[in-house]
């Protein structure tokens, strides 16, 4: 393409923007790295084809020693390319049933049932009836389950639509919303899940030192911690040993727990009424005054009493009596109930669902099993907790209720059985979030959201059993245990489980609302209505819950995704966040209009057109300043034309690395690239048809077409940043980009070059296309960290020299379209972060001094003297004095009317008049008759612009960069692109970095 950064065409080590190559034949290589080697090797064969050399330069037409077919066989050996990136055929990968893996009902059904039963049914049901009545308990676990039901829409939802792997509720959110967001909630949803299991262990300890052994065990602080220890150490080796066991576990504590809850059934069918005692540990049930004569005296509490409630069986009085609220005091904190409340110890009690997708991995059938399982336990659990508390309603008074939490164990039979059941339900829970923590443990370690802290989570053993993350989960859950206060991290472990059931709902919203078309999942009861009701749901649960804590988890949740973006690595799954960008940006580019531009509105938007990166990162680097929140495209040709043999587009092997190249420079641009048989013909189609819709490009940018190139290479340049993930290494796209700079040097005489014409005529058609032009020149020297530094520890200056060239007279008089686009194009310029501190902008107009003003009024009168014959008189009165002071008041006429239109135009500057008689002088004679018209530039004199480009060096010795306006291009003929090339060479010699401008369309509003 024509532009490299020091805007230079040329030959040389490598090659400047206009140089095709005929081919590369058999030749040693001057660098032996790894690439060089494979260029090596296959110099022994076919020549490397256009494809294989990198866009560092166009090459001719294929020799005879270039074989096309191996463009795209041997791009795969240059830097190392990414095995994505292969010119193979796409082929799709189904997914078979795994031959060994867990199935419906021990994978999904079983563990959701039981997670969802938990302690509610046979410990908090009772309790739940007794404060709520039968009527609004029924409301509130319909509720629940609506929610509940909700997310379990959304979970189906995408477990349906393809292939799921280990991990979870995490694999699917980070599979649909990104890594970021995925990888937040995981994190949430392990912490929620080792909380979860140290609670449960306490529990289950705490109802073991209470119900067996009458107090023998010893039972303090330290006992209770090596009790919960000794337990976490019997579920470590259960989940060590495999999915199976813990398939099997599921099944038989299933089975378990149906046998005990039928006990319950059978007894509440054939047991008649009788006294309960109200349990001791109600200690607010046996408080009596210390003087029962006095109702003033203190309360004390006295266990010699006896104190009992009324169990009578199915009665449907007493059914009735307990339909309605009647909300008192919990005993266990003695605090008072109330709806929020005991809407949160419902739902927390039912939150589940999960438990069947956490094994995802372990599945035969995920895709099948997690859907079915999931909502048939989520219906059972449900029918069994109507059922229940239908019976608890119609068989205990309103007293033993609200007195005994236990009344499901003091009413069985034999409570034995429904101790067996607490204890199965405690166990099987906290097995469950250790397992479910150890997946998405080990799937977060294989995605390396954390880089090297979690890589010995990935180790593996037999069929894929993460033995090491099941290990630092138990060791999280023993520091749990050390922690403490278990009741104040409940809340907490809600609001987290909470949140990443909200993920699942927000990923499936995302990815219904982008009508991704790939988002066809089996499961269809679900629509953006009941994903949406489900994050509101969700959300207003943790509301309920506790607000604090809430607003701890979301601020948490914040944190998270703010680190995994600026570290996590990109995932080949894709991310919603592109598809929505695309909804929402195809929307609004059909909103935006072309036929609605304004000048007032006008932004650049620049095609930046680049041959040899190697050379062009200055220039890349400085467009992106220059863009202004507008369209930024590096465009680039390749010379050659489209084979029918060849199995893809040559460029599709080359575009990831310009990708690649524009992330290491840190630019905000895309890339366009084309093949075409000259560079003129690709140059017309990028410059019509880069960009979309009414974001098209406004101006090229191009390089000059140097004589002879430097000799920069990508290695040099300072500009390159280092990424912490990238699809290329950095190393690979450098080798990539500079692999045409090793050919050998005897080669360099037989290089074919874009012709001065052919360049010329290139400046034509963009100006013909109504494009701004702008012409680039030494951005080789162009050096940031001397900007920040400045001159002799100042600042640095952007000098614009509005000078109409081929128009001297009418320079200071006025500005056209071509100088207001430069003071544009400057301003935006010191608008920018970098430039706006390190340099100052400053205007130069160039104006007729009190002498040559002398000079040329003196011709005039000597003129008419001669006709006149009235030399003597016309002269002393031309030396009046009044007539010098009018002439510089006109000097300074003018400089106010420069500092005024910049005050106009709102552009802060400084503005400097310099007299340029010096200069002007060599312009030559101008007609009379047509004293402003213009002069082609062929017709410019040399010394003329020679003596112009003295001047911008004595002034801008100090300036970071020049702007001037751009002569107009040759007409086509070879005579005139070289002697055109030739004077712009001569203005521009030895400058700072330079931009030539020329603008065709008016770029500047004045009015509001």
């Amino acid at each position: 393409m024509p532009v490299n950064g020091d805007g230079q065409s040329g030959i040389g080590n490598g090659a400047g923007p206009f140089s095709p190559r005929a081919g590369i034949p058999q030749a040693g290589i001057i660098d032996k790295s790894p690439l060089m080697k494979t260029m090596d090797d296959l110099s022994s064969g076919p020549g490397i084809s256009s494809a294989t050399r990198g866009p560092s330069t166009y090459f001719a037409e294929p020799t005879e020693h270039d074989d096309p077919s191996t463009s795209i066989r041997n791009l795969d050996l240059i830097a190392g390319a990414d095995p994505v990136m292969q010119p193979r055929s796409p082929s799709v990968e189904f997914a078979d049933s795994r031959r060994e893996g867990l199935s419906t009902i021990s994978g999904v059904f079983a563990p959701v049932a039981l997670s969802m039963f938990s302690i509610l049914l046979f410990m908090r049901m009772g309790f739940v009836v007794g404060q709520l009545g039968f009527l609004m308990t029924v409301l509130q676990l319909a509720l629940s389950y609506m929610i509940v039901l909700l997310t379990v829409l959304s979970l189906c939802a995408i477990s349906s639509n393809g292939a799921i792997e280990g991990g979870g509720v995490y694999y699917m959110i980070s599979r649909s919303l990104g890594p970021e967001f995925g990888g937040a909630i995981g994190v949430l949803f392990f912490v929620a899940n080792v909380f979860s299991c140290a609670l449960y262990i306490s529990g289950f300890t705490e109802a073991l030192l209470n119900n067996i052994g009458n107090g023998q065990f010893p039972d303090s602080p330290t006992w209770r911690f090596i009790y919960c220890v000794l337990v976490s150490l019997i579920l470590l080796v259960l989940c060590l040993l495999g999915a199976a066991l813990f398939a099997k576990t599921a099944l038989i504590t299933f089975i378990l727990i149906s046998i005990c809850y039928a006990t319950w059934i059978f007894s509440v069918l054939f047991t008649g009424a009788f006294d309960v005692p109200i349990p001791k540990v109600n200690t607010p049930a046996y408080r009596v005054h210390s003087n029962d004569s006095d109702p003033d005296s203190p309360l004390i509490e006295d266990f010699n009493q006896t104190i009992t409630a009324r169990y009578t069986g199915f009665s449907f009085h007493t059914l009735a009596e307990n339909m309605l609220t009647n909300y008192t005091m919990d005993y266990t904190t003695e605090r008072p109930t109330d709806f929020a409340l005991m809407f949160a110890i419902i739902f927390s009690g039912v939150t589940g669902l999960m438990a069947g997708a956490n094994m995802s991995g372990e599945l035969s059938r995920p895709s099948h099993s997690i859907p079915r399982g999931t909502i048939q336990a989520v219906i059972t659990t449900f029918i069994v907790y109507i059922c229940t508390a239908f019976l608890i309603a119609g068989t205990s008074s309103r007293n033993l209720l609200q007195n005994d939490y236990t009344v499901m164990m003091d009413t069985n039979f034999s409570k034995w059985f429904i101790l067996v059941g607490i204890f199965s339900t405690t166990l099987f829970s906290s097995m469950s979030n250790l397992i479910g923590s150890s997946r998405v443990l080990s799937r977060l370690s294989h995605d390396r959201l954390f880089g090297f802290l979690l890589r010995p989570a990935t180790i593996e053993v037999g069929d894929g059993n993460p033995i090491a993350s099941v290990i630092i989960a138990w060791i999280f859950v023993v520091l749990v245990f050390l922690i403490g206060a278990m009741n104040k991290i409940a809340k907490l472990t809600s609001i987290f489980f909470l949140l990443s059931y909200m993920g699942v709902n927000v990923a499936t919203l995302a990815l219904e609302l982008t009508s991704a078309p790939n988002f066809r999942p089996t499961f269809k009861f679900f629509s953006w209505h009941t994903c949406a009701l489900g994050v509101f749901g969700t959300a207003t649960m943790m509301l309920v819950v506790d607000a604090s804590m809430s607003a701890i988890g979301v601020v948490s949740l914040l944190i998270l995704i703010m680190v995994l973006h600026y570290q996590a690595p990109s995932l080949s799954s894709g991310s919603i966040s592109q598809a929505l960008i695309y909804h929402q940006v195809r929307k609004y580019l059909l909103l935006l209009d072309v036929r609605k531009e304004h000048v007032k509105f006008w932004r650049p938007q620049i095609l930046l057109l680049v041959s040899r990166p190697a050379s062009a990162c200055p220039l890349m680097d400085f467009v992106n300043d220059l863009k202004k929140s507008g369209l930024y495209v590096i465009g680039h040709v390749r010379k050659g034309e489209l084979n029918a043999s060849e199995v893809v587009d040559p460029l599709h092997q080359v575009f990831p690395y310009w990708l690649s190249l524009v992330d290491y420079l840190k630019l905000k641009a895309f890339v366009e690239l084309t093949l075409s048989e000259n560079i003129r013909s690709g140059i017309q189609q990028l410059t019509r048809l880069s960009g979309l819709g009414a974001m098209k490009p406004n101006t090229v940018v191009i390089g000059f077409h140097e004589e002879v190139p430097t000799n920069a290479t990508l290695q040099e340049s300072q500009l390159l940043k280092d990424l912490r993930y990238s699809k290329i290494d950095r190393a690979a796209v450098v080798e990539y980009f500079t692999a045409g700079d090793y050919m050998p040097r005897e080669l360099n005489g037989n290089i074919e070059r874009l012709t001065n014409l052919d360049y010329v005529n290139i400046l034509n058609d963009v100006i013909h296309m109504n494009k701004n032009l702008c012409i680039s020149r030494h951005f080789h020297k162009l050096d940031k960290e001397a900007l920040a530094r400045g001159w002799n520890g100042g600042k640095r200056y952007i000098d614009v020299w509005p000078v109409d060239l081929q128009k001297p007279v009418e320079t200071g008089l006025g500005f056209d379209n071509s100088s207001l686009f430069l003071l544009q194009l400057a301003c935006i310029l010191s608008m920018s972060s970098r430039w706006r501190v390190h340099a100052r902008l400053r205007v130069f107009i160039c104006v007729n001094s009190l002498q040559v003003i002398f000079l040329r009024h003196l011709k005039i009168l000597y003129a008419i003297e001669r006709f006149r014959k009235k030399t003597d008189f016309l002269f002393k009165s031309f030396l009046d004095n009044n007539r010098i002071i009018v002439y510089l008041q006109d000097m300074h006429r003018r400089e106010r009317q420069l500092k005024n239109m910049l005050d106009t135009l709102r552009i802060k500057g400084e503005s400097i008049v310099v007299p340029w008689d010096h200069v002007v002088c060599h312009f030559g004679p101008v007609n009379a008759a047509q004293p402003t018209q213009s002069r082609s530039t062929e017709q410019l004199p040399k010394a003329y612009l020679t003596a112009f480009n003295d001047m911008i060096k004595r002034y801008s010795e100090e300036a970071a960069i020049t702007l001037l306006n751009l002569p107009l291009p040759s007409l086509d003929t070879q005579d005139n692109a070289n002697k055109y090339l030739e004077l712009v060479r001569l203005l521009t010699d030895s400058l700072p970095p330079t931009l030539l401008v020329y603008g065709v369309k008016s770029v500047i509003s004045t009015s509001l």
